[in-house]
């Protein structure tokens, strides 16, 4: 590391923490600190929507994924597209109506408060394994670049993003995600310009050694559901892109601070759209970092030719070959994406227990003096909490694989509920109900039979990235069919009566 990429780096984390802190004073009541008086501008919140697909995990982990195997993972992005049109005709429209500053209070007045405790408990479980991985993704980075403890990093780092996101608030998080978002953009454009440059025998040559060892493969076109087939990843990334934008709270919020409708809707699509070709920028970071070492353009450490450790290559490749001042860019643009993701996951979780809980079950007629407490309290559990997991994660053989996985299993279907609820008017409480205990069975065998079982027959067989598919198209169908029938038999006795 020169001086000059230090102090590019520390610049940035300095002014990123006084910017976001800077909010304080706009940030006295819950109102603000959760919707930010919907003040915010639509290319803002846009951003923000778009940093929050783009974390370190796709950062670090795309890059790491593509130097190991293919473009198998960019069909997750090819299916944002059909989920971002549903959101700009469906989602949006239906929460900006709402108007709540939870995603989860149209669940209760569809089905009751047990609906609205079971979204927003799968959603507390999957922001806190969000937050460890990307705490655990720039702690790889900061380790691989000046060799420090990823237990200290991890630690620091996550107090640090809790200290600004308290500060600022909602107004905060948005902010400083649109410039995070930027640098990002910007950080990851100049790597990949130098890799091109830098091929020994000109660009071709990369081009020549990704093609000769089928670097741009989107995956096996086979109906193989036990792998991650180009047929899989797609379904994946349908259900896991409309329960992105249709239930999860990072969106929702953001459609409801939106200044007006159409503000909500430009935001949601074009923010969606925007991670499509950065994704694709990411994944050919990966496959040019790995011709680039083919051609013996760098050196590579024996301990990262192990393609399991393929997650550490682009960090060291940022510190080694990197001319003086893009090094530290691209260290601040990583820590840019983690950072803007944790940020988001602390405010929207904070507001989901203030709203869904503490006003909904403890205090209704809170004041403001005291919902801001909560906020506080509840941001500092979260912090600690993903601290936690971060700490847990370290040694894991692929985290984007990690964080997909367990994306899956701890989103528990709910957006199979939430489905049930939009698509079918003559859905019960009955009929949701049975939907969720058929479709949580279903996410626990698939999630926990090969640990009990093994290769038993009557383990899972299926891939992981389908527990969410399976869970959720249970909760629907039975929620449906189970409606329908208790619907039928009600007017049948009331007939008869």
């Amino acid at each position: 590391m020169h001086t000059l990429d230090f102090v590019v780096f520390l610049v940035y984390l300095a002014g990123i923490t006084i910017f976001g802190g800077s909010f304080f004073r706009k940030n006295k009541t819950s109102a603000a600190f959760t919707l930010g008086n919907r003040s915010i501008p639509g290319w803002v919140v846009a951003m923000s929507i778009f940093a929050t697909f783009v974390s370190s995990i796709s950062y670090l982990a795309l890059p790491g994924i593509a130097y190991q195997s293919n473009w198998n993972a960019f069909v997750f992005s090819l299916s944002i597209p059909i989920a971002a049109v549903v959101a700009v005709f469906v989602f949006v429209p239906l929460y900006r109506r709402i108007n709540s500053p939870s995603a989860y209070t149209y669940l209760e007045q569809r089905f009751g408060p047990w609906a609205r405790i079971y979204a927003s408990v799968s959603y507390f479980l999957t922001q806190l394994m969000r937050i460890g991985t990307i705490l655990y993704l720039l702690a790889l980075t900061i380790n691989t670049i000046f060799g420090w403890n990823i237990a200290v990093v991890i630690i620091v780092t996550g107090i640090v993003v809790m200290i600004y996101s308290l500060l600022g608030g909602i107004q905060a998080v948005v902010w400083t995600d649109a410039i995070q978002g930027i640098i990002l953009i910007g950080g990851a454009i100049a790597c990949a310009g130098y890799i091109l440059v830098s091929m020994p025998q000109g660009p071709g040559q990369l081009f020549e050694i990704a093609s000769a060892n089928d670097k741009f493969s989107l995956g096996s076109f086979g109906l193989d559901l036990a792998q991650p087939t180009f047929w899989v990843v797609m379904v994946y990334g349908i259900f896991i892109n409309l329960q992105n934008f249709g239930i999860d709270q990072n969106y929702v919020q953001r459609y409801v601070a939106s200044k007006s409708d159409l503000d909500a809707k430009k935001s949601a699509f074009s923010g969606g759209m925007l991670y499509v070709p950065i994704s694709l920028l990411f994944l050919f970071i990966g496959t040019a970092l790995y011709a680039f070492y083919q051609s013996s353009a760098g050196f590579l450490p024996a301990e990262l030719q192990d393609v399991t450790r393929s997650d550490g290559v682009f960090p060291y490749f940022i510190v080694n070959e990197l001319p003086m001042g893009i090094t530290g860019l691209l260290i601040a643009s990583i820590f840019a994406a983690g950072m803007s993701t944790i940020s988001t996951s602390y405010n929207s979780s904070a507001t989901v227990f203030l709203t869904d809980y503490y006003q909904r079950f403890f205090k209704k007629s809170a004041s403001d003096k005291e919902a801001m407490k909560v906020l506080y309290i509840s941001s500092a559990v979260i912090s600690v909490s993903g601290i936690l997991i971060a700490l847990a994660m370290i040694n894991v053989k692929s985290v984007l694989d990690a964080w997909w996985k367990l994306a899956s299993i701890f989103s528990g279907g709910m957006l199979g509920l939430f489905l049930l609820g939009v698509v079918s008017k003559r859905a019960n409480v009955v009929g949701a109900i049975a939907g969720v205990l058929v479709g949580i069975a279903i996410i626990v065998w698939m999630s926990l039979s090969q640990l009990f079982l093994g290769e038993d027959a009557l383990a899972n067989q299926f891939h992981t990235y389908l527990t969410i598919v399976f869970g959720t198209t249970a909760i629907f169908l039975v929620g449906f069919l189970v409606s329908m029938f208790v619907s039928k038999k009600r007017t049948n006795t009331s007939q008869d009566l």
